[in-house]
């Protein structure tokens, strides 16, 4: 079975340094994201998931966002059985990506 892994917020910030190739998908609802979310992401939702599985590159890594880094794994699970080859659940999600790196939110 495809699995995902789980990936740490200092680990995520430090990819992004690196300006590492990747998918940076949050399914937070709409307003959280308009809110304020990690630099790059993009929102994913039941609407435009499908859009998102026929775009993305399915070697590239893909980083799942939530707000506190559970409903991320499903989705993770799930984005990996679609034949993404490396999929990551962010652990503490955005909640925790904002305490941590205040200056890293877009809004």
């Amino acid at each position: 079975m495809t699995t995902f892994q789980h990936l740490d917020i200092s680990t995520l910030a430090r990819w992004l340094d690196e300006r590492r190739g990747l998918a940076l998908v949050d399914i937070r609802d709409p307003q959280s994201f308009a809110q304020g979310h990690i630099p790059g992401s993009r929102p994913l939702d039941n609407d435009t998931v499908g859009a998102f599985i026929e775009e993305a590159s399915h070697e590239a890594p893909l980083v799942v966002v939530c707000y506190h880094g559970h409903s991320s794994q499903q989705a993770a699970a799930w984005l990996a059985g679609q034949g993404f080859a490396e999929v990551y659940s962010l652990d503490g999600g955005f909640t925790d990506w904002q305490i941590r790196h205040p200056d890293r939110v877009e809004r």
